[in-house]
C-alpha cells in the first residue's frame, strides 16, 4: 500500500514524522481521511482526535487548534497541542473536565462570555484528551 508523510507539530517541535497508510483528522468542516496521493488542500483543525494508521496499528493522538496541509504526498499538521493517547493521564483529564464543567456552569449563570468560551475550549480539551486515551488503550 502506497503511503503518505504525516508530519505534526507543535510549538514545541515536532510529535510525529512518519510513513503513514492514513490519517484521519478533525477538521472544522467536519471529520476528514487522507491516503497517500491525496489532491493538495488546506484546513483549520479543531480540538479532538487525529488517528493514523501504520504497519496495521492504529495510532492516536489527542490535537488542539490550528492549521493542515496535504501537498506532493505529504501531510502536515501545525497544532497548539498534541499527546498520544497512551500518554494522557487520564484522572488528570477526568478532574480537568470537571473543572471546566463547573466554570462553564458558573459563567452561564453569570452570563460572563470570556470566562464561558475559557471554560467550553477546556472541556473540549479534556475532553478531546479522555477521548484518544480510550482510544489508545482498546
Amino acid at each position: 500500500m502506497a503511503q503518505i508523510h504525516l508530519e505534526v507539530v507543535t510549538p514545541t517541535g515536532p510529535v510525529v514524522s512518519d510513513e503513514v497508510d492514513i490519517v484521519t483528522a478533525p477538521g472544522h468542516g467536519g471529520e476528514f481521511g487522507v491516503l497517500a496521493n491525496h489532491s493538495p488542500f488546506l484546513s483549520t483543525i479543531k480540538t479532538g482526535t487525529l488517528s493514523y494508521k501504520k504497519d496495521k496499528k492504529d495510532h492516536y493522538l489527542m490535537v488542539s487548534g490550528g492549521f493542515t496541509e496535504v501537498s506532493n504526498n505529504r501531510i502536515t499538521f501545525l497544532v497548539e497541542s498534541a499527546e498520544f493517547g497512551q500518554d494522557i493521564d487520564v484522572e488528570r483529564a477526568m478532574l480537568a473536565k470537571e473543572r471546566a464543567e463547573k466554570r462553564l456552569a458558573e459563567a452561564l449563570q453569570k452570563s460572563e462570555k470570556l470566562n464561558r468560551a475559557r471554560a467550553e475550549a477546556a472541556l473540549q480539551r479534556a475532553m478531546a484528551r479522555l477521548r484518544a486515551a480510550e482510544l489508545a488503550r482498546q
